[in-house]
């Protein structure tokens, strides 16, 4: 009896479907990359926004404390509407400066107030407030407007 001598060939190439196949799974998953990657930006520009929030509520506070007497006066007091106080005194220039400062940092609709009250032991509330759309996922309505975002950061201090 005469054997035979069956040898498996080893596979030489890949088909093309494979290749195709490979080729779709690793678009998906690229186009998931890429739209995660425009998610995070979205959310760090938010939270850079916000963080600089806090740092101006600081800077206006350690003014405050600079000139205790003055922010236990109410002088340092100024509306979140409330235009700019245009003097030259300390509290007033201190003021300006930073209203400034949180529009240049968060935009040109950013603004700022305080309200010290001191019959609760020199409690001042701080509060920053800016429109956060940039940092934010809106979707446009139909005529391709978005909503604003406001956000608001309060800090309370005691003098």
């Amino acid at each position: 009896m005469k054997r035979r001598n069956h040898r498996i060939e080893p596979q030489r190439g890949v088909g093309l479907i494979e290749v195709l196949i490979a080729l779709l799974v690793l678009s998906f998953g690229m186009l998931g990359m890429a739209g995660l990657q425009m998610w995070t930006l979205k959310y760090n520009q938010s939270a850079m926004e916000r963080g600089m929030a806090v740092v101006q509520t600081h800077t206006i506070a350690d003014a405050m404390r600079a000139d205790r007497a003055a922010a236990l006066r109410d002088e340092f007091d100024l509306g979140i509407d409330a235009s700019a106080p245009s003097g030259n005194t300390f509290p007033q220039t201190s003021l300006r400066t930073w209203r400034q400062s949180v529009r240049a940092a968060l935009g040109p609709d950013a603004t700022g107030s305080v309200e010290c009250n001191v019959t609760v032991g020199g409690l001042c509330t701080i509060r920053i407030r800016w429109n956060d759309t940039r940092g934010t996922n809106t979707t446009p309505d139909a005529q391709g407007n978005t909503a604003d975002v406001l956000q608001v950061v309060t800090t309370v201090v005691q003098l």
